[in-house]
């Protein structure tokens, strides 16, 4: 597990960002025939980007009986759809020495032509609903985010905003003491705002090798809730993530967490002796599980039904986008 904030660019390659997959790409798309090619411009001073024209697939590269095209491109359509100028293009499905392991190429890029066109290789994994890219494992699939979803509607137990249906739900795992968790919960207060469909839950994911005083604060989030419910854990929250310098001493975090339960309406004495029980830590524990078992390795993250996306760092505008098109996969957008 890398819990780092940077890996994200590399993460976000499959379930978040065609930008970064490109920048991770090695290949440059070989050029097109020349009778494809697009005219010259009457303009040379000022160029207009021309879409990308990729060169024609060779069949002898197509040598591995899975996956398919199809099911390649309906893939990257779960992945990619919310980017309507994103294009790409299967340019092989070849076999490899291992049995079993297909090796893929896809040539990607966008129709305005502002992007450089690139060429990305991965891998699909025996079983057909997994691939290994950049040195990660990834779900792969027409529906991709499925067994993730199954696996947070029946395990994410953390409070909640909104609605009580799973239909739509977006879990966001955070960590008090990351300063980027900190960030994004402005991010999260529009999704409330803007789907009020949508259920939206909190699970604590403490990264204590690098936050030291993450799980008191997380132990402190449990029993809050537990004591006051979903309304005082969120009051608890905004206040944490408020005095978050005061979490980088062990002193700094009883004063800055007794405060902020104070402030939601709790006795801090009774939210501390609870985060002291041998539950309250195993109930945290239960949370990092489930994160981990997602595959979550880095903080803030986003599950939107079962895909991971990066809270903190992207647009409001990229993740109201990413969310809306994950409805529609779904089946949930009117």
């Amino acid at each position: 597990m890398i819990p780092h904030f940077g890996r994200l660019a590399s993460f976000a390659l499959l379930a978040v960002s065609a930008t970064a997959f490109q920048a991770a790409a090695q290949q440059q798309v070989p050029a097109a025939p020349a009778e494809n090619q697009a005219a010259p411009a009457q303009e040379p001073s000022a160029p207009v980007p021309a879409a990308p024209s990729f060169p024609k697939p060779d069949p002898k590269d197509f040598t591995a009986p899975s996956p398919t095209k199809d099911e390649i491109n309906a893939f990257f359509t779960a992945s990619w759809g919310y980017e309507p100028d994103r294009v790409w293009q299967v340019q092989a499905i070849q076999k490899t020495p291992v049995e079993g392991f297909s090796k893929i190429t896809i040539l990607m890029g966008d129709k305005t032509g502002k992007e450089k066109s690139s060429a990305f290789q991965f891998f699909v994994l025996p079983d057909g609903k997994h691939i290994i890219a950049q040195n990660d494992i990834y779900p792969f699939g027409a529906n991709p985010y499925a067994a993730n979803r199954a696996m947070v509607q029946e395990q994410a137990d953390g409070p909640y905003r909104g609605s009580a249906s799973k239909d739509l739900e977006l879990v966001e795992f955070a960590d008090f003491q990351c300063p980027h968790c900190k960030e994004a919960q402005a991010n999260m207060d529009k999704l409330v705002a803007d789907f009020p469909k949508a259920r939206i839950v909190f699970q604590n994911y403490p990264l204590e090798r690098i936050h030291p005083q993450a799980k008191l604060a997380a132990e402190y989030a449990v029993c809050v809730t537990k004591l006051g419910g979903s309304l005082a854990f969120f009051q608890f929250a905004d206040a944490a993530f408020e005095g978050q310098d005061g979490l980088s001493t062990a002193d700094g975090a009883t004063l800055t967490l007794n405060s902020a339960a104070t402030k939601a309406g709790l006795d801090p004495a009774k939210v501390s002796s609870c985060a002291a029980l041998p539950a309250t830590s195993e109930a945290v524990e239960k949370s990092v599980k489930l994160a981990e078992d997602l595959n979550v390795t880095s903080t803030p993250m986003l599950l939107i039904n079962g895909r991971q996306m990066p809270v903190g760092g992207v647009s409001y505008d990229a993740l109201k986008k990413v969310v809306e098109w994950q409805e529609k996969l779904d089946g949930l957008s009117k």
